[in-house]
């Protein structure tokens, strides 16, 4: 594509994205001009999140917010989303190498993965601490001092584990929360059934869904300790997809379908009003 041509497709993505807010925003001309290369979009998805990301247990089916959400974008766009399950630790770096044209799969927009790729946010979201019902001396968060809490290694929990301890055990004269790496949020919650550990950590996003899976089982402990914005990755270079999504998201939030779509999966809190750019910390 030219440089003349793709500047003026950004010009038109721009008038487009101003125009959302009075009018809803269709597949087609700018966005269509601008992704024309483009026959599909390759996403990375890693499907073990619910009610984020998750397969269908009766069909092995890709399901889940952030499913619905890419392809309500890929209906947008004209495009076709292509699905790809890749391990979150090299999401970014698959971005960064053109391996997939975005990331959408619950992924926290930070400052130092904004580094590599730019960040559409379209979620807010934090870590809880939840135990077993079985614990019946654990009842608050400060009863976690001192105590295993596992996390997802891959993600920004375990170091927002860290420093909440630091900031309230430490002052409270208790020791400090024992952080053990899992390979994710089912792993963590096995470990915790075991007994392996005390508690565990996820986005507060997901615990509703988790403790209606596996009624009585589990019990939150506080709210979310911490604020996070979940973005949809994609390379810093491809200005045409950043717009496309950006305004493909404004134009759903405008017309109801984004907030539909989070209110089938029970996650219309983390709402957003507004579609920002590498709003993360």
């Amino acid at each position: 594509m030219g440089k003349i041509l793709m500047k003026k497709t950004l010009l038109s993505l721009i008038t487009a994205g101003v125009l959302l807010n009075t009018a809803a925003w269709t597949p087609g001309a700018s966005a269509a001009e601008a992704l024309k290369q483009k026959d599909e979009i390759k996403v990375a998805m890693m499907p073990n999140y619910p009610p984020l990301e998750f397969k269908d247990p009766a069909t092995d089916q890709l399901t889940g917010m952030d499913y619905d959400l890419g392809m309500e974008i890929g209906k947008r766009l004209n495009r076709k989303i292509s699905w790809q399950e890749i391990g979150f630790e090299q999401m970014v770096n698959a971005v960064a190498t053109k391996r997939v044209d975005m990331i959408l799969s619950g992924m926290t927009d930070t400052k130092p993965r904004q580094d590599i790729a730019t960040f559409v946010d379209y979620y807010n979201s934090g870590p809880q601490f939840y135990t077993t019902v079985a614990h019946k001396e654990i009842n608050t968060m400060l009863d976690l001092c001192g105590k295993k809490v596992g996390t997802s290694r891959r993600t920004t929990f375990p170091a927002e584990i860290a420093a909440w301890s630091t900031a309230n055990c430490t002052p409270a004269g208790k020791p400090a929360i024992v952080v053990v790496g899992a390979e994710g949020t089912a792993d963590a919650r096995t470990q915790l059934r075991q007994g392996r550990i005390e508690g565990v950590v996820q986005g507060s996003e997901t615990l509703p869904y988790i403790m209606n899976l596996e009624k009585n089982t589990y019990k939150p402990l506080g709210k979310a300790f911490a604020y996070q914005v979940t973005g949809i990755g994609i390379s810093k270079d491809d200005s045409a997809l950043i717009d496309g999504v950006k305004g493909a998201l404004t134009a759903m939030i405008a017309d109801g379908t984004y907030l539909k779509i989070l209110s089938k999966w029970g996650l219309q809190d983390g709402a957003i009003k507004e579609v920002t750019i590498n709003k993360g910390q």
